[in-house]
């Protein structure tokens, strides 16, 4: 959000060739059920094409980088990088001209950062020595990370996180934002959960979503969106992410088939403690499980390109919401 500059006396005369060019500008201007191996991609969906291991922060005009296994040092920063102020995705100076977030409705998000997690990776079961090297995860211990779920068919948990991430971030930037991702491909291994969180929160997101699919029972259908539980590091974001998720869900019913999960949490929400991306955020930020591949119905939707852009647009959506009534 822009920050505005009220003098408490009036302009000194000594200003005022700064407020007229001013004024001028102005005129112009977790899958935590079945962690089974991930399996063969699906010929029907096309993900983006391999780049290079390594994390960066893509700009609404730049081209995108890649992740994969994690390295040393904090988040990489964008392009006129932003400098907040408060706590909790708090409102911040930079990324327009005069250091000001100016918005109009075909960029509504100028200004901002997301912050974007598409949960495990496409090479995740080839390293399990990686994957099962213990972090903290702000509560206790637990694996580096997963290989994730996958449908019954073999479609990978990995890759439907990664395709709804694409079309997401393409959706971010066209509306302006500048977009923070703990992986850019789905052919290497990590980074791990403590890893992308630092990511996201070095990156100082505004919002951030991760993306996963469930693997849950069989019988059981729907989304759910997990939110995290005060525990420290991520105290000044709860109600925030509270509030997302809200957004989140109503705009997953409203623009998805996807109904509210049928047996994880309640009325499609569930508080969880046990995870590092949540509890390590010091942004706002929840995690959305979009359905679960296990589920024939569910299944059909996830391994679907025109399932996973609608859910993108969602999410979109809500971030849009959320970020306009800061």
């Amino acid at each position: 959000m822009p920050d505005h500059h009220r003098p408490a006396h009036g302009p000194r005369p000594a200003r005022r060739w700064v407020l007229a060019v001013i004024a001028a500008g102005l005129l112009t201007s977790a899958c935590g059920h079945d962690r089974g191996p991930a399996g063969p991609q699906a010929t029907h969906v096309t993900p983006p094409s391999p780049v290079p291991a390594q994390h960066v922060v893509a700009s609404a005009s730049g081209p995108p980088g890649s992740a994969g296994r994690p390295h040393s040092g904090s988040g990489a920063h964008g392009s006129g990088g932003a400098r907040h102020t408060g706590s909790g995705g708090a409102r911040h100076t930079g990324g327009a001209a005069g250091g000001t977030a100016r918005r109009n409705s075909a960029r509504p998000l100028a200004g901002e950062i997301v912050g974007i997690d598409p949960g495990h990776n496409g090479g995740n079961a080839g390293d399990p020595g990686y994957l099962n090297q213990l972090i903290w995860n702000g509560r206790a211990q637990e694996t580096c990370d997963t290989t994730g779920t996958q449908t019954d068919g073999g479609y990978p948990e990995a890759l439907f996180n990664f395709a709804v991430a694409t079309f997401l971030r393409a959706d971010l930037r066209q509306a302006g934002a500048r977009v923070v991702m703990t992986r850019t491909s789905n052919n290497g291994v990590g980074p791990c959960v403590t890893r992308r969180a630092q990511i996201i929160n070095h990156g100082r997101a505004d919002v951030a979503i991760d993306i996963h699919a469930d693997g849950g029972p069989a019988a059981g259908r729907g989304f759910a969106i997990l939110e995290p539980v005060a525990d420290g590091p991520n105290n000044k974001v709860i109600s925030a992410s509270a509030a997302f998720g809200h957004d989140l869900r109503a705009a997953f019913l409203a623009r998805t088939p996807m109904p509210v999960s049928s047996y994880d949490g309640q009325g499609g929400f569930a508080f969880r403690d046990d995870l590092a991306g949540l509890n390590l955020t010091t942004v706002p930020k929840v995690l959305i499980e979009c359905g679960n591949m296990r589920n024939a119905t569910d299944a059909r939707l996830l391994t679907s390109a025109r399932f996973q852009r609608r859910a993108a647009r969602a999410m979109a959506a809500a971030i849009i919401r959320f970020l306009r009534r800061r």
